[in-house]
């Protein structure tokens, strides 16, 4: 089957760095965009080296120095014929620098322009630098993560800047693009990182409405409030997933650990009766290793499951059939793993193309393709405008 990507034919300027943005594009980038990685002649992208190489596969790089005329000039010519330009500077550095919406739509009024930055473009924090962390506990999301209230736990599944940043912008972009291909007019995109976490909060939300209050870390029905909802050690400190939610899962892992006296474990029970039930499976799982577990549950559908590393997921058969594995060569740092796009769809087939560039790797070929003659790419390298 011939691959069609659906997003071939669409440009981007990706104008950011870190995590959240550079995620963004690269969803966009896996489903066939141009994304061109615009750095700084500076330091450009200062996230981690293994990260980079990660978070921007399948893009070109380029290297132009924005605070030079001649800089801002390319920006703009490459911005005359682009689907969708990216940010992520604190709000009004892109209108100081001469490249912020206005500016380029000035010049392409179909393009869409999205701006991520941590609280907006407006409010009273809209000029407070952040992380994860910090957005997410503004959003009210990083009170729900841990076991209890005074053990608050970190992720190192950054859920604020990917959730709130990176998967809002880029359901936010998809949308836009498609009414400017019927309309013909962009769109301006204010994606503010607490805003999409705070948006995603649903559970606490609903528990607030009903209760006046969100219930603290690890109280609520799916944080590890409930005996049959929550992670357990065994007996080689691995861990097992008991998500028995439903009635019937939960009497089929009772039967299966023999604990037919469990099976009477109501949301509603008194709290002293769930912590009684939740140490006696405490001391079921603790009693066999996680690889016995795992031979004990096979074939059992009782939604209970191993807590795998994630270098024991990326060997693991079910992912690999699902091609979400791809085993690759990069020129600089050898032997890299990355895991595939994670939406399947007809007519279109995953691939790692293009390793993530070095900065300004494509810088020449990208001023080429603009129509600028040799000596005028000649002259912008010369003066360090574009590198």
């Amino acid at each position: 089957m011939t691959s069609q990507p659906p997003l071939q034919g669409v440009k981007v300027l990706d104008l950011t760095r870190l995590l959240p943005g550079p995620v963004c594009t690269q969803h966009l980038a896996d489903m066939g965009a141009d994304v061109i990685k615009i750095e700084d002649t500076g330091a450009g992208d200062y996230a981690a080296a293994p990260v980079k190489a990660l978070v921007n596969r399948n893009k070109r790089g380029i290297r132009l120095d924005l605070k030079q005329a001649a800089g801002v000039q390319a920006f703009l010519d490459l911005a005359r014929d682009a689907d969708i330009v990216v940010e992520g500077f604190r709000p009004g550095i892109v209108d100081r620098l001469g490249i912020g919406y206005e500016k380029v739509a000035g010049v392409n009024p179909r393009v869409v322009y999205c701006s991520i930055t941590g609280y907006g473009q407006s409010g009273p924090f809209r000029d407070l630098a952040g992380h994860d962390m910090n957005y997410g506990g503004y959003a009210g999301a990083l009170d729900q993560v841990g076991s209890d209230a005074s053990t608050l736990a970190l992720s190192n599944l950054p859920v604020a800047d990917l959730m709130g940043g990176s998967l809002t912008a880029a359901m936010g972009i998809l949308a836009a693009l498609f009414d400017a291909s019927r309309t013909g007019r962009g769109r301006y995109l204010d994606v503010a990182i607490s805003d999409g976490t705070l948006a995603h909060a649903v559970l606490p939300l609903a528990r607030v409405n009903a209760e006046g209050k969100a219930r603290p870390a690890g109280g609520d029905s799916i944080s590890g409030g409930l005996p049959n909802y929550r992670p357990y050690r065994t007996r080689d400190g691995r861990v097992l997933a008991v998500a028995a939610l439903e009635p019937k899962f939960w009497e089929t892992f009772c039967d299966t650990i023999a604990r037919p006296d469990l099976k009477a474990c109501d949301r509603n029970a008194p709290p002293e009766v769930l912590r009684r039930i939740q140490e006696e499976v405490a001391r079921v799982v603790a009693s066999m290793t996680l690889s016995e577990w795992e031979e004990k549950l096979a074939g059992v559908d009782c939604c209970v499951s191993p807590v795998l590393k994630l270098e024991e997921t990326l060997r693991h058969p079910h992912f690999r059939e699902r091609g979400m594995v791809h085993d690759t060569v990069h020129p600089r740092l050898g032997s890299l793993t990355h895991v595939g796009f994670p939406v399947k769809m007809s007519r279109f087939a995953f691939s790692v193309a293009r390793q993530a560039p070095a900065p300004g790797e494509h810088t020449v070929e990208v001023l080429r393709e603009l129509g600028y003659a040799e000596e005028d790419i000649t002259a912008l390298r010369e003066c360090r405008a574009a590198l």
